[in-house]
This record gives C-alpha cells, structure tokens and sequence, in this order.
C-alpha cells in the first residue's frame, strides 16, 4: 500500500496545488478556466492520439474491456435506483446523485494509471475512455429524460457528444494504429511535449474547481455517492476481471477507473439540463478530497 500511496502523491499534491493557486488568486482567476479549455480541447486530445496511434496496442482485447465497463456500470445504475427507494431525493436531486455514482474524473484516473503502471498504460487507458464516455452520457441522457423530461437539452446533449474533443481523438488514435499509419515521428517529437503538459494541467484545474463552500451543507448524496463510486464501485471491477480473467495490468487500469472521483463536466451537465448543480458541486469536491484517501486504500488492497 505504501509503494501506490507513493505512486499517487504526486497526482494529489497536484490537485491541492490548483486548490491553493485558486484560493491566493494565483496567477489570476482570469488563467484557470482558459487553462482548462486548453487542456480539454487541445493537450489532452493531442496526448490521447499520439499514444494510441503509436503505441504497441498487441493482446488488449476491446471487447473484453467493453464487456467490464458495461456491466460495472449497468450494476452501478440499477444501484443508483434501488436506492432512491430508501434515500429521499427530488427528481433533480436524484440525476446529480446518479452523475456522481457512476462518472470519473478523467485527469486523475490517467495520471494514477500512469503512475502506477508507466507510459504503456496510457495507450490502454485511453481505449477505456473511448468505451467508457459515450455509455456513461449515453446512460446520463437517459436518466435526465426520464427524470426532468428535458428532450431539447437531451437532443444538445447528444450532438455535443458526437462533438466530444476526448471520444473523437480516441478514434483517431485508434484509426491511426490499426491501418498501421501510426503517428510521423516529426508529428510525435511535438506532441509528446504538448501531451505532456496535460495531465500535470489538468490535474491543477481540478484543484481550482473544487467548491468548499459547497461542503457547507453537505447531504446524505454526498456520502452515499462516494460509497458508491469509491469503495463499491472497485470492488464490484475487481469481481468482474476476476470472473472474466483479465490480465494484472488490465485489472489494475479498470480498477484505476472504478474508483477515482466523479468528473468535474458532472457539474455543467447539472446546470444545463436542470439537475442540482449545489448538490453537484458537493459531491464533486466531497469525492476528490475523499478520495486522497480511498484511492490508495483500495488500489492497495486490490491490486
């Protein structure tokens, strides 16, 4: 447990850096949401396709990886409404509590796995974020038609995901390593210096975007939400590659992504189509200051 609280310090020392840079108003609160732009629509497209496209992608089985995201969320989903039962939410309360059960925060989840597991994880982890974004909005979609009726900002929604800066890179990578064009040594030297900017980037973004204040008033959503996501949610993955009989290294990532906190988009999903955005903010800060101490925890007893 020691070797992986080792490996992730640096991923949490980043996040509270961000946190603090925020808080001293440093270097400005006018750098923090163009810095995010840039890593979201720029860094961290360019990191994704250089990996994928060069990388040596031999023995990772996509269907096999699809099938385990697929049923760690579908468990996750029928989890989330067997609950409702006992837990009292609003129809918008309940979509921001599901967003916070099943989402994951991508920059924290690949820099773990980049820590944890070196460059080659990247590659993989990536193919897990091709399969992973579209099921979880597509599942998220549902849940906001089915709660809040919100068809028009549904149907935005989806040509927004067609339009996803992370899904479209992903293919690219994918087109590129398969038709064995790969990436041009003169286009890689670059991109391995601006991909190598995005996750250090990312991961003070999120520091900056956490909301204490939110904290104040913290709900039953928070807690329950983070159980799930961050203590359920990694043992439910570990049963499933067990069963399945996945590699170690295969195991680890989509532990990696079982249990890392729900993702900041979480937040701008709730504002636009009407879910809570107070309740949203909570448990977003909520499960990444918890997760400083789950994501080790349970990394090291399963891995």
């Amino acid at each position: 447990m020691l070797s992986v609280l080792s490996a992730l310090w640096p991923v949490f020392a980043l996040v509270l850096l961000g946190f603090a840079g925020r808080k001293m108003a440093f270097p400005g609160d006018g750098f923090w949401q163009p810095a995010e732009k840039l890593t979201y629509f720029v860094l961290f497209p360019v990191l994704l396709v250089n990996k994928l496209g060069s990388s040596d992608m031999t023995g990772v089985s996509v269907f096999k990886i699809a099938i385990a995201v697929g049923m760690l969320l579908l468990i996750g989903t029928l989890s989330c409404f067997l609950l409702r039962h006992w837990l009292v939410f609003s129809a918008a309360g309940f979509t921001s509590f599901y967003q916070g059960s099943v989402r994951f925060n991508t920059y924290v989840a690949l820099a773990a796995a980049a820590a944890l597991f070196g460059g080659q994880a990247v590659a993989i982890s990536a193919v897990i974020i091709a399969i992973m974004i579209p099921l979880i909005n597509l599942l998220c979609v549902i849940v906001f038609s089915t709660q809040l009726s919100r068809s028009q900002g549904v149907r935005a929604l989806l040509s927004t995901l067609l339009k996803n800066p992370l899904i479209l890179s992903c293919l690219l990578g994918i087109a590129l390593n398969i038709s064995g064009l790969g990436v041009p040594q003169m286009v890689s030297s670059v991109a391995g210096l601006l991909g190598s900017m995005a996750l250090p980037l990312g991961l003070l973004a999120v520091g900056a975007g956490l909301n204490v204040h939110a904290l104040r008033a913290v709900q039953s959503a928070v807690w329950v939400s983070s159980l799930i996501k961050l203590l359920i949610f990694p043992f439910i993955m570990y049963v499933i590659c067990t069963v399945m009989e996945l590699s170690p290294l295969m195991t680890g990532l989509l532990l990696v992504f079982s249990a890392v906190p729900t993702a900041p988009s979480a937040y701008i999903l709730a504002r636009q189509l009407g879910g809570d955005a107070e309740m949203m903010a909570a448990i977003i800060t909520g499960q990444v200051l918890l997760s400083m101490i789950t994501l080790p925890f349970m990394l090291g007893i399963l891995i």
